[in-house]
């Protein structure tokens, strides 16, 4: 009787054992790591909260490291985001040229690398999000034309380490340029803006404009943070509302300052959308897709950006104009509130 028993035992074993080898896999988590450049600007600060949230929704771990401003801070925080198991780097590097061996780094593990918002160069990056950054660029040195069509200005570019500070000025410049062939228009000062700080732009238009002797008839600033330090140098000469000023992110200051009438337009990119899509590409590519499977919102990655080495495929979305005529598009989208613009 032991002996059938104990047959009976060995026999219920085997078959759990069976049972158990047949059984599927809990599907493993999704891991994705996200590093961003900086929280100093409201900006990247809406941009981390997009995609935890965006994360969180769609059940995925992600990983989130953010740097100030620093190179050197942001590989060690790279670096260490390659040991948890990311299976994805959405990554925003502070310097588009350092982070290529971030890059490399990744791909020595088999995890893609998503270049977020600002381009990664010189290296075989997977993919690209952001807006159309020379459209941003035309969207800002068409309106700042028509708003001063002769005089002179100050031109403002962001960061050198920023490629997209490259692109915005580029696009600007197609409009500007012609006018200062012509002799309608002089550059006064022509700067970039060290880590876009409004700091370093408030010191370059309160140097620009007591080398002109106050004789100013326009700003073209890259983004929001710089047009603040402007026009915080105008305001000290009493020259605010007085001088166009450009600006980009849509941030809350800025917007009150187009209602008020300091700031004469900012480009409104919805990086609430940006985030989201970056998710999306990265929740492809953990599920072991292709780029080709990417796609968010009805928008695939149909077009390329050259970063020196490769034609990168890109997910651009498309950007918005900001005055006051139309301030109150960002309340109506729900990107900021009513009481944000008064």
């Amino acid at each position: 009787m032991k002996k059938i028993l104990s047959l009976s035992v060995s026999a219920l074993g085997l078959l759990a054992l069976v049972l158990t080898g047949c059984a599927p896999e809990a599907p493993k988590k999704l891991t994705v790591g996200l590093s961003l450049p900086t929280q100093r600007e409201a900006r990247w600060v809406s941009d981390k909260a997009t995609m935890v949230a965006a994360a969180e929704a769609a059940g995925i771990d992600l990983k989130v490291q953010t740097a100030d401003a620093d190179m050197a801070q942001q590989a060690t925080q790279v670096e260490a985001l390659l040991s948890q198991g990311i299976q994805v780097l959405i990554l925003a590097p502070h310097d588009g040229g350092a982070a290529a061996t971030l890059v490399e780094k990744a791909h020595k593990q088999n995890i893609k690398v998503i270049s977020y918002d600002r381009l990664i160069l010189n290296t075989e990056v997977d993919m690209y999000t952001s807006f159309d950054n020379v459209k941003v660029g035309e969207l800002q040195g068409e309106w700042l034309t028509k708003a001063a069509p002769k005089g002179a200005y100050i031109v403002m570019s962001g960061d050198p380490g920023d490629n997209n500070a490259k692109l915005f000025k580029e696009g600007a410049m197609k409009f500007i340029q012609p006018l200062v062939d012509s002799k309608a228009v002089t550059i006064v000062a022509d700067q970039a803006v060290a880590n876009w700080l409004p700091s370093n732009a408030l010191n370059i238009v309160e140097n620009a404009l007591t080398a002109a002797k106050n004789k100013v008839d326009a700003i073209l600033a890259p983004n929001d943070g710089t047009a603040g330090g402007a026009i915080q140098a105008l305001t000290a000469q009493k020259l605010a509302g007085k001088v166009p000023v450009t600006g980009q992110d849509a941030e809350a200051a800025a917007a009150k300052r187009i209602a008020e009438g300091t700031q004469g337009m900012t480009v409104f990119k919805d990086t609430r959308e940006l985030g989201k899509g970056a998710v999306a590409a990265a929740i492809t590519y953990a599920q072991g897709k292709t780029t080709a499977d990417v796609e968010y919102n009805g928008v695939k990655v149909d077009k390329t950006v050259n970063n020196g080495k490769i034609d990168v495929p890109s997910l651009l979305l498309p950007a918005t104009i900001i005055t006051k005529d139309n301030v109150n598009v960002l309340v109506d989208s729900g990107y900021l509130k009513a009481e944000d613009i008064k």
